[in-house]
């Protein structure tokens, strides 16, 4: 067996160019897997030798040690790809770990804010000065819009139809979706572009970034992050809260006052309800 793995890390380090970290992970996953039949059978057996059963039995072996589940999950991966790679090399026919099912992971609710707390966040950027208009314009939007970070900071000004209160976001997997605004986000967005200076860098028109740091170039999902962090210190507000929050905060309170699940999926951008069904209960 200790044969056959070292074949695998090989493989994986010359064929498939991993990481030293990821071949660190497959061998301690396995090693531990030609442990446990040492010490059940006294002896390390030809990896082809072994069941589904017995593989099942090495997993049970784990959850009744306290691995967590997704260590569990890990582990079983790694199993698969090292059986893969055994029919590969054709030393065993089929593939015993492929029929074994993966720990069902339980599901942590989302944080939220309650709409007093969102308020309280919303009011502390300071009303005048360019960083203060900006950062307020940000939460607006991230809240009133339901964003992601990353949606956020990839608006370009051919995107906000402040007329209308309706931004144009691309979403993941570069799915596009319209998303309305509110009359606050839309008058914070206002006074922020009003006040913006461009980079020379930075292409103007429809293709200028909305929000940009300093230095008059695109904002970074790690700058929202820090200009967060800085308010939640400054409103004693939880410090889990992170700018994903706000997107959680959007869809519970949605579905507080009345809205269908279907509607914030739609709102959200979820190409699947199953995503969105996790606020259903939040709001219960």
């Amino acid at each position: 067996m200790h044969r056959k793995i070292a074949q695998f890390l090989r493989h994986l380090h010359v064929e498939r160019g991993a990481s030293p970290l990821t071949i660190k992970s497959y061998r301690e996953d396995l090693e531990a897997f030609a442990e446990y039949f040492a010490d059940e059978q006294g002896a390390t057996p030809e990896p082809e030798t072994v069941t589904a059963v017995e593989l099942r039995g090495f997993l049970s072996a784990l959850h009744d040690a306290g691995y967590a589940k997704t260590s569990i999950a890990r582990k079983l991966a790694s199993l698969r790809s090292f059986y893969r790679f055994g029919q590969r090399q054709g030393w065993i026919d089929t593939n015993p770990a492929r029929a074994l099912r993966n720990p069902r992971k339980s599901r942590s609710l989302p944080h939220f804010l309650t709409t007093e707390e969102v308020g309280k966040l919303l009011a502390a950027p300071p009303a005048q000065g360019d960083a203060g208009l900006r950062d307020r314009a940000i939460l607006e939007t991230i809240y009133s819009a339901g964003l992601r970070v990353s949606e956020l900071v990839g608006l370009n000004d051919g995107d906000v139809d402040l007329d209308q209160g309706v931004l144009r976001v691309r979403g993941k997997g570069r799915r596009e979706r319209l998303s309305p605004l509110g009359s606050y986000a839309v008058r914070a967005i206002q006074k922020w572009l009003a006040a913006r200076e461009l980079a020379p860098s930075e292409k103007g028109g429809r293709e200028a970034p909305v929000f940009t740091n300093r230095f008059g170039t695109r904002l970074t999902t790690r700058s929202v992050g820090r200009m967060l962090e800085k308010y939640l210190r400054e409103t004693g507000l939880d410090q889990r809260t992170s700018p994903h929050t706000l997107r959680h905060s959007f869809a519970t309170h949605l579905l507080d006052r009345g809205a269908d699940i279907r509607s914030v999926q739609e709102l959200l951008g979820h190409k699947s309800l199953v995503t969105s069904q996790i606020y259903t209960h939040v709001s219960a």
